[in-house]
């Protein structure tokens, strides 16, 4: 079977969330169950050049706006699988991979140079698989294709939603001379006097996925729908709930080059070097008996930071350590600020994104990993931490539900606590509650162990793909 996977970002070539993760690591995983899969990407001004290994396809023919462009692709395998990154610096040699005016413009001509590359390689998928709303465009532009390009006549398409909540809204205006002027493609895109690239790929699609079972039914309610539930309760026949995977060979403590000691669920004794190591890298008391609560995300709303807000006197109050990593809104930057500028000794932040060195180290060195999201498709993090014997205190919403089992003290079975509601006094009463299991190191040990037996190999994901590629063929 022949896959194409399609993304505006992938690990370890560029990075701001979980698909970059799930992006780089399923072509691996599908290639090693003999699928051959390529990755086709933006190359930005972000991406080290070094990883670029292989040379470029040269003169690949893209028809855009009444004209002919010729662009070039860079060629790598580092990924474990064959990736190739458009080079196009008047759409990608930015600051920022997203968050300009001109996005749609960007990652429409993106979508037409992959479709263009898959041709020029005489590579004819099986499978286009197109990730989030920057690939709506090659969903849309795929499903045209079919009725006069023959090379393209047996493909078939997946579209994976990761977030629904980021839509790639647009002027309406735009279409015609995007190349999506003409019905049935122009009324895919029409949202609300706007055009939206993710619900053309949703429309446009043989078929579609999310990144965990539970986040495939939130979203098709009016909480989680963002304005499109209907669409998908109209799709739901072929939507697909498929939880991402965590490749071990990049996340796993017995091998991390990235931590202070290795260890394993077998012999956990490098762990407290590890969070000795991450009090002196925050400038923190060096007091291991002291639980840290972590948390590394986005600093936007949907991570549940206003919640943090609310309670972060009563957190410090419990007497742990807090340690946050990330960027995002002016408003959670200037608060966890604040935060620490009021107690610098228990409270260590990072504003930015440090790579993924550090990332590796607080999971390794924390006693608990917060994720209190108001909803969250699937999540790595909780999965990563459980890997580091690092305890999830997670919000039960999309994957974050599907993957961890609140603790039961009875019988000793769970790899963390979860709560329900979103509200902040639900939060710090499972804080607590761990808090409290914390200081009983028998029954710590024990969530500990669970998490860490746990398989959320891309092995187990992969397989699950690779069925759903195959029912999508027969359609």
């Amino acid at each position: 079977m022949r896959v194409a996977i399609l993304t505006s970002e992938a690990v370890p070539f560029a990075k701001t969330g979980g698909l970059a993760d799930v992006s780089g690591a399923l072509p691996k995983a599908l290639s090693e169950l003999d699928v051959e899969a390529k990755l086709i990407l933006p190359l930005y001004d972000q991406v080290d050049r070094t990883l670029l290994n292989g040379g470029s396809v040269e003169n690949v023919r893209v028809e855009w706006r009444g004209q002919v462009h010729l662009v070039r692709f860079w060629y790598s395998d580092v990924a474990g699988a064959p990736a190739y990154l458009l080079e196009a610096p008047e759409f990608f040699a930015r600051s920022t991979i997203y968050g300009h005016n001109d996005d749609h413009i960007r990652f429409a001509f993106f979508s037409r140079a992959a479709l263009a590359l898959l041709k020029h390689l005489s590579f004819e998928p099986d499978i286009v698989h197109a990730n989030d709303w920057p690939c709506g465009f090659a969903i849309a532009e795929l499903n045209a294709r079919r009725r006069y390009d023959e090379f393209f006549q047996k493909t078939r398409s997946l579209f994976s939603l990761h977030n629904v909540g980021y839509q790639g809204l647009f002027d309406a205006g735009d279409l015609w001379w995007l190349g999506f002027g003409d019905p049935p493609e122009r009324d895919y895109f029409a949202l609300d006097r706007h055009a939206s690239a993710l619900k053309a790929g949703i429309m446009a699609a043989d078929a579609l996925s999310t990144v965990s079972p539970r986040y495939a039914r939130e979203i098709q309610t009016r909480d989680q729908g963002h304005g499109l539930e209907w669409l998908l309760r109209a799709r739901k026949d072929r939507l697909a709930g498929i939880t991402n995977g965590v490749d071990y060979t990049i996340w796993n403590p017995e091998t991390d080059p990235h931590i202070a000691a290795n260890f394993s669920a077998a012999d956990l004794s490098g762990k407290r070097e590890c969070k000795l190591d991450l009090l002196r890298r925050f400038a923190l008391p060096e007091e291991p008996e002291r639980p840290i609560i972590a948390i590394i995300s986005r600093l936007v709303g949907q991570k549940g930071y206003d919640l943090i807000r609310q309670i972060s006197g009563s957190i410090l109050e419990t007497g742990c350590f807090f340690i946050a990593l990330g960027a995002g809104a002016k408003e959670y930057e200037d608060f966890l600020q604040r935060w620490h500028d009021a107690a610098p000794g228990r409270v260590g932040i990072y504003k930015g994104y440090a790579g993924e060195p550090l990332a590796h180290q607080i999971e390794a060195g924390a006693d608990m990993f917060l994720m209190p999201s108001l909803y969250e498709p699937c999540g790595l993090n909780q999965m990563y931490s459980m890997r580091y014997a690092t305890v999830p205190i997670v919000r039960a919403t999309g994957g974050l539900d599907d993957t961890v089992r609140q603790f039961n003290p009875a019988d000793g079975s769970g790899t963390g606590f979860k709560f329900g509601p979103y509200e902040a006094g639900a939060l710090l009463e499972k804080i607590r509650e761990a808090l409290y299991f914390y200081a009983r190191p028998e029954a710590w040990q024990k969530i500990q162990h669970n998490g860490m037996v746990v398989d959320n190999s891309w092995e187990a994901a992969a397989k699950k793909y690779l069925e759903l590629y195959l029912e999508i063929q027969k359609l």
